[in-house]
């Protein structure tokens, strides 16, 4: 029997005019050639060009002014070196500079995909059957850069979506570094990092920390040592990866006017400069019932890939760290939840082929996995691995799976396990429960539906997917449905 899934006419588009400023650096000596080209402006031609920047762009940010203001406050290091002063009365000129190292990036204009969705902590103000959903994005711009995106929506009693508008003037978030690491940790990710035959000990910087320390003590350590040591290309290197690892940690607040449509999680530490990938989201409730929103995700910084966690309990504040353990080393890794048997549970795929199962006793360690499900069926043959976080139903854990066979064609599956012992499967499907139409087998990537997570709604699976990499759609499935055609399929 092939379960009936219904594919909606909703779709979640990219939208290139979406933007942010970022701050734009080539090299020193560019750089100082523009400053001394402005500073030779008179005044009236520094008014007349800052006007025309404001005109054209004051409507496409919130406070485009406070962001040349930073971006201007980046060059104080230039400035000293040529040894310029700029007043209080000189707020024009140091705007105008801000300006000439500024630049827009199209935050979705490549790609817009794998979508995942959780309840909104709002579900104020809604009729009876209706449920308000967060569906988060991963927006591609240029360069292959990506961010995570938002969009809300309200679901009616007939699974059928009313998206909210969506915000043009985009939020990037104030970024906050006040996190305070374990050395004993701190020093077990730096030996996971760290190639084998060639381990430095960090000690000669460690030892003037305490168990416990802030990044701006570790910096002022790392500082220190450098002025007092003439480190070999080893040392130096360990030191380096320091600081990756402490800069990988950091807090996000975003205004309390920005819609959620309008706040972007743009990659900002460098352990994720070349990209935010394939964000997890979860809505996972403690043992004392308060009620947290994980998301697992990849960040990569152009050679290496590290699975991180963001927490978060509103949407507008986060907390982004790293994932620790031999296991944190591959994409696709999914939290359950909620614990099972007093321990933190998490899909994982450590070997990018096969799906596996892991416990632990604190959320962003994780040591040992074990194999939950090897590729079976000709669809999936390359490689299976998790849509997001596992599903609890009256019947067990469902987990929709992505498979990949012939062609890199990549469909959608399903499995059910046992509540108490997730390893224990009661069925899984023979056939794909969603494999890519003429519609959606066309885009950036071609022949891909891919789903980072899912909800239950009114008796309804709600499963939100990619379509080839260029929008995003959702469809439904009757659960009781579904899950009797894989109590059946054994």
């Amino acid at each position: 029997m092939q379960v009936t899934v219904t594919r909606k006419v909703s779709k979640f588009l990219p939208d290139p005019s979406r933007v942010i400023a970022r701050f734009l650096y080539t090299s020193d000596e560019r750089s100082k050639d523009i400053i001394r080209n402005v500073m030779a402006m008179s005044d009236n031609d520094v008014n007349i060009a800052l006007s025309k920047v404001l005109r054209g762009y004051a409507r496409r940010h919130r406070n485009v002014s406070l962001i040349f203001e930073a971006h201007f406050n980046k060059l104080v290091g230039l400035f000293k070196e040529l040894e310029i002063r700029l007043n209080n009365n000189d707020k024009q000129r140091k705007a105008l500079i801000g300006a000439y190292f500024t630049m827009e990036f199209s935050i979705e204009s490549a790609a817009f995909f794998n979508p995942s969705v959780v309840m909104d902590p709002d579900q104020s103000e809604l009729d009876q059957g209706e449920k308000r959903l967060i569906f988060s994005f991963r927006a591609t711009g240029e360069g292959h850069i990506s961010s995570i995106v938002f969009r809300s929506a309200v679901i009616d009693k007939n699974s059928n979506l009313i998206i909210e508008p969506v915000g043009k003037m985009l939020a990037e978030a104030e970024r906050i570094k006040r996190h305070i690491y374990n050395k004993k940790t701190f020093v077990k990710k730096l030996d996971e990092m760290q190639d084998f035959d060639n381990k430095v000990s960090p000690v000669f910087v460690l030892e003037k920390l305490g168990d416990s320390f802030t990044y701006g003590e570790l910096k002022r350590a790392v500082e220190e040592t450098r002025k007092t040591h003439d480190l070999a290309r080893n040392k130096e290197s360990i030191i380096n990866q320091m600081m990756w690892l402490a800069k990988s940690h950091y807090e996000l607040d975003f205004s309390l006017d920005s819609a959620i449509s309008e706040r972007v999680i743009f990659p900002i530490s460098e352990t994720e400069k070349n990209g935010i990938e394939d964000a997890r989201f979860v809505r996972f409730t403690e043992d004392n019932e308060k009620v947290t929103y994980y998301a697992t995700y990849t960040a990569y910084d152009g050679h290496t890939i590290l699975p991180k966690l963001l927490e978060t309990k509103n949407f507008y504040h986060f907390k982004a760290l790293p994932i620790h353990g031999e296991i944190a080393r591959n994409k696709g890794m999914a939290l359950f939840p909620r614990k099972i048997n007093g321990k933190y549970a998490m899909l994982c795929r450590i070997d990018g082929v096969n799906n596996y199962i892991a416990y632990s006793d604190k959320i962003n360690i994780w040591h040992e996995a074990r194999l939950l499900q090897e590729p079976k069926y000709p669809w999936e043959l390359i490689q299976i691995g998790n849509c997001g976080s596992p599903v609890e139903t009256k019947e067990g854990w469902l987990v929709i799976t992505h498979g990949v066979g012939p062609m890199r064609e990549y469909v959608l599956g399903a499995s059910l396990y046992d509540l108490d012992n997730p390893e224990k499967e009661i069925g899984r499907l023979k056939t794909p429960l969603l494999a890519p139409n003429q519609e959606e087998r066309e885009g950036y990537v071609p022949n891909v539906v891919y789903s980072c997570g899912s909800v239950i709604h009114n008796g309804n699976l709600i499963i939100p997917y990619g379509m080839s990499d260029y929008a995003a759609t959702y469809a439904t499935v009757d659960l009781d449905e579904l899950l009797n055609e894989l109590k059946n399929s054994k």
